[in-house]
């Protein structure tokens, strides 16, 4: 078994409401398609991957 540290280092939504605290930033965006550009930039930025958690939220994870 690998010993590999995963972190989240970013969230982007378009849900504020959600929202409650925690070590990550938050990026709030208007629609999906904000969703979507701002998480493929900030998974390049990072070289980090990002994962669909719900139609309306995007983590961003570093390994």
């Amino acid at each position: 078994m690998l010993d590999e540290t995963v972190s989240i280092v970013a969230v982007v939504t378009t849900k504020e409401a959600g929202i409650s605290g925690g070590g990550a930033p938050f990026f709030i965006v208007e629609n999906e398609e904000a969703l979507q550009k701002v998480s493929m930039s900030l998974e390049r930025i990072l070289d980090a991957a990002a994962s669909e958690i719900d139609e309306n939220t995007i983590v961003i994870v570093a390994r």
